[in-house]
């Protein structure tokens, strides 16, 4: 996950070339529209957020081997048990797939002629969309302390098992990030093509794929079911709810005169202002 913080800058100098491009073009209208005085405040944060969780992963403890000599698989919670103890090297190695190709989806854009002239407000909606769900996996995976389901495997050095990097299992942080990315690339689609045939199939896709990962993570020993439950819904309600909440909406105003009679008898006139949201 610290690599997606360093992915996100490189995607600010992107932001400003392809934002220059949009406006030289002046192409159909975006569905979505930005508002710098939020949206730039929100991406710091969010940047500087992740940049911080990092430090807070980075400075965690080892387990003592004094608490890793008590624990047993019969205290994980229901839910999480029959993962506790697996461990496989190779499916970590191919949860990186998924994981990594997710964040190249929005690249797809630059093959529709209306997202490829608006890729400003596409890359400044997926920084965005990035940094936020950046934030609240680091900032968590930071400061929570709850052993990856690799820990409970007696067949594994001491080492491995007591490293700081086995105390970070909740929440998943590879399903979180391709979900984000995933879930973005369906909801911006989604948006610039209204009534397109693919729609279905490419939300079908951006679920399945995290959940592919979720599986792998796992599978792999990495994390328990409920981390990969809780990573899922962070980046899906990321990709989802920042360029839901940066679409333009539609608002009919309308001024008219009014004549009637009030409670008391009187006559009266005046404007009415309606407004449509």
């Amino acid at each position: 996950m610290q690599r997606i913080f360093l992915f996100l800058l490189a995607l600010i100098s992107f932001q400003i070339t392809a934002q220059t491009s949009s406006h030289e073009r002046g192409t159909s209208a975006s569905p979505y529209e930005l508002n710098w005085a939020l949206d730039g405040p929100w991406i710091g944060a969010g940047l500087g957020l992740t940049a911080y969780g990092t430090y807070l992963i980075s400075e965690k403890d080892r387990l003592p081997e004094s608490e890793l000599a008590t624990m047993r698989k019969d205290d994980v919670m229901a839910i999480d048990r029959w993962a506790a103890g697996n461990y496989d090297e190779e499916l970590d190695r191919i949860s990186y797939i998924p994981f990594y190709a997710a964040f190249g989806t929005p690249l797809l854009f630059l093959l529709g002629e209306d997202e490829r002239n608006h890729a400003g407000h596409i890359a400044v909606l997926y920084l965005e969309t990035m940094a936020t769900t950046g934030a609240l996996f680091t900032m968590t995976a930071g400061l929570v302390d709850k052993s990856r389901p690799y820990v409970y495997n007696e067949n594994l050095p001491i080492e491995e098992r007591t490293n700081k990097g086995a105390q970070r299992s909740f929440f998943a942080g590879h399903v979180a990030a391709t979900g984000a990315a995933t879930f973005f690339f369906a909801k911006v689609f989604h948006d610039f093509n209204p009534g397109h045939w693919a729609r279905p199939y490419i939300w079908t896709a951006a679920a399945l794929v995290p959940a592919w990962v979720g599986y792998l993570r796992i599978e792999s020993g990495h994390h328990f079911l409920s981390d990969s439950i809780v990573g899922y819904i962070v980046g899906m309600a990321s990709g989802i709810l920042i360029p839901e909440l940066h679409k333009k909406r539609d608002r009919d105003i309308q001024f008219s005169t009014s004549m009637g009679t009030d409670l008391m008898g009187r006559q009266y006139q005046g404007i009415r202002l309606s407004c449509q949201f």
